[in-house]
């Protein structure tokens, strides 16, 4: 599995030899930081949709319970950052497992997903690629995305009836 996990790093972050691919996934990361950019579209989302209003303050703070779970993780697990590849951005801390880039964005995808069908169809695309994008700037392997990925999907569902949004089994 670590071998994999390197290769498939050494790979994604060879995509951001390209200048276009390191510009956005530098830009991805960076709004991504903290979740900032998934909280903002939650408390957007708030302000705008009078009808969902709790519904989106109580997914933007599912999002931010996602991201302080995975924060929380990183202190116990203290996987180190990856050392095989140079990376293209500064990180917040030392610490790589599992993702709080993906645990947010992969909250905030399936809970204001759930909330609007038009974000379940444009808020994945962006969560992914937030998600690839700490690979392309070399600062997770992929088995912290995909960690913190599940660490937001839990989050997200096992908030669901408490955002008011309706259960699919």
């Amino acid at each position: 599995m670590r071998d994999a996990d390197h290769r498939l790093l050494s790979a994604l972050r060879d995509c951001g030899a390209d200048p276009r691919v390191a510009g956005a996934a530098r830009a991805l990361s960076w709004s991504g930081e903290h979740g900032a950019v998934w909280l903002a579209a939650g408390l957007a989302g708030a302000a705008l949709d009078r009808e969902r209003r709790t519904g989106w303050l109580r997914a933007a703070a599912l999002t931010a319970a996602a991201h302080l779970a995975s924060m929380g993780v990183k202190r116990i697990v203290r996987r180190p950052r990856p050392a095989h590849v140079e990376p293209l951005v500064r990180t917040t801390g030392r610490h790589s497992f599992p993702s709080s880039h993906a645990s947010s964005a992969v909250a905030a995808a399936l809970a204001y997903g759930a909330l609007r069908p038009a974000c379940a169809r444009l808020v994945p695309p962006l969560a992914a690629a937030m998600c690839v994008s700490r690979m392309v700037v070399g600062v997770h392997y992929p088995s912290d995305v995909a960690a913190g990925a599940a660490l937001g999907a839990f989050a997200a569902r096992a908030g669901r009836t408490w955002m008011g949004a309706p259960t699919d089994g």
